[in-house]
C-alpha cells in the first residue's frame, strides 16, 4: 500500500464501487462521508485499517483539508440531483470542485480525478448542469492537471434508474415517458466508470493514451448503445418479465407537477429535473471516450438481468 486516495462522497452508488476497486488494488483510502457510522460497511472492502472512514461536511474546510492533506490523489464524487435544506447546487456542485482543487495543490498532491456529468455546462437552462459546467472550470483553474470524468446514466446494482422503474413498474399499471420519451441516454455501465477512474489515477495504464496525456483532459462515458427514454423502459420491461402499458406524459404537464412534488422532503421530480429529460444525454460528437481510456464498454443487456431479478414475477429464481 504505497498509494493512498482520499474520496470524497464515497458511501453513495459509484464510490462505493471504487473504493472497493482501489482496495482490491492494494490502495489505501481515506472517504469523507457526512455519516460515518452508516459508511462503516465501506471498511470491509479492504484489510484492517486499509479504508478508513472519516466523518464530516465536504463544505467545512477543515473537515475537506484533514482528509486531502495526507493523501496522494483525490477523487470527488459529490453530485446532488435535487437541492433541498443545505445542499446546494452551487456550493456543491459548482464551488467545492475548486476548493477541492485549490487544497489538492496546496499540499502537492499527484492527481485529481472529478466525476461530472454529460451535459455539464455553464450556459444550461438547467441549473443541475450549470452547476456541474461551474464545477469544473473552477477545478481546472485551480489544478489544471485534473481529469474530467462525464458519464452518461451509470447502471449497476444499486443504481437509481433501472431499479428505480423496475420497482415502480411492480406497483403502477403504467411507466411514464416524459415529452413521449424521445430523450435519447447512452448508459455506461458502473465498472467501465471504475476503470475509467483508475486511468485517470495512472494506476492502470490505457494503450490509446500513450503518447497523448490525459492530464487536464475531459471525458465523455457513455455504453456502446443509445437508446430512447422509451426504449429504456421496454428493456427494463423485458429484463422483469413484466408488461406495462408506456404512457406519453407532456413535459409542460410534468413541469406543473413539480412545482409540488418539489416541495416534498425526498422530491422523486423536481422542475430542473424536468429541465434536464428535455435534453439528450448522450457522448457528444468529437468527445473523448473509454475509447481513448482504453476501456471496452459493457451494453445495458449484458449486466441489467443480473440485479433486476428481484422485480420479476415470483421473485428473482422464478423461471416465468
Amino acid at each position: 500500500m504505497d498509494k493512498t486516495v482520499a474520496v470524497i462522497g464515497g458511501s453513495g452508488f459509484i464510490g462505493r464501487a471504487v473504493i472497493e476497486r482501489l482496495a482490491r488494488d492494494g490502495m489505501r483510502v481515506i472517504a469523507l462521508c457526512r455519516n460515518a457510522e452508516k459508511a462503516k460497511f465501506l471498511k470491509t472492502m479492504g484489510v484492517v485499517g486499509q479504508v478508513t472512514v472519516v466523518a464530516g461536511n465536504v463544505l467545512n474546510e477543515d473537515d475537506l483539508e484533514k482528509v486531502i492533506a495526507p493523501a496522494d490523489a483525490v477523487i470527488n464524487l459529490i453530485g446532488i440531483l435535487a437541492e433541498g435544506g443545505s445542499q446546494r447546487f452551487d456550493a456543491l456542485q459548482g464551488e467545492l470542485p475548486g476548493r477541492i482543487g485549490t487544497l489538492a495543490a496546496t499540499h502537492g498532491l499527484e492527481s485529481v480525478v472529478h466525476v461530472s456529468a454529460i451535459g455539464a455546462d455553464t450556459a444550461s437552462a438547467s441549473n443541475y448542469a450549470r452547476s456541474k459546467g461551474a464545477g469544473e472550470a473552477a477545478l481546472h483553474a485551480a489544478f489544471p492537471k485534473a481529469v474530467i470524468l462525464r458519464p452518461s446514466i451509470v447502471f449497476g446494482p444499486r443504481d437509481s434508474f433501472f431499479n428505480r422503474f423496475a420497482g415502480l413498474a411492480m406497483l403502477a399499471p403504467g411507466l411514464p415517458l416524459p415529452g413521449g420519451g424521445k430523450m435519447r441516454m447512452q448508459p455506461v455501465y458502473v465498472g467501465d466508470v471504475v476503470e475509467a477512474v483508475m486511468v485517470a489515477l495512472g494506476v492502470r495504464a490505457a494503450p490509446k493514451t500513450r503518447g497523448k496525456t490525459i492530464e487536464g483532459g475531459v471525458f465523455e462515458l457513455g455504453g456502446p448503445d443509445v437508446y430512447s427514454f422509451a426504449d429504456l423502459m421496454r428493456v427494463t420491461l423485458r429484463a422483469i418479465n413484466r408488461r406495462r402499458l408506456l404512457i406519453p406524459v407532456p413535459l409542460p404537464l410534468m413541469s406543473l407537477g413539480a412545482v409540488f412534488t418539489g416541495l416534498l422532503p425526498n422530491p422523486p421530480l423536481t422542475v430542473d429535473q424536468v429541465r434536464l429529460l428535455a435534453m439528450d444525454n448522450v457522448v457528444g460528437h468529437g468527445s473523448r471516450g473509454l475509447d481513448e481510456l482504453g476501456i471496452t464498454p459493457t451494453p445495458v443487456a449484458a449486466i441489467i438481468p443480473s440485479y433486476l431479478g428481484c422485480f420479476r414475477p415470483g421473485g428473482q429464481f422464478s423461471r416465468r
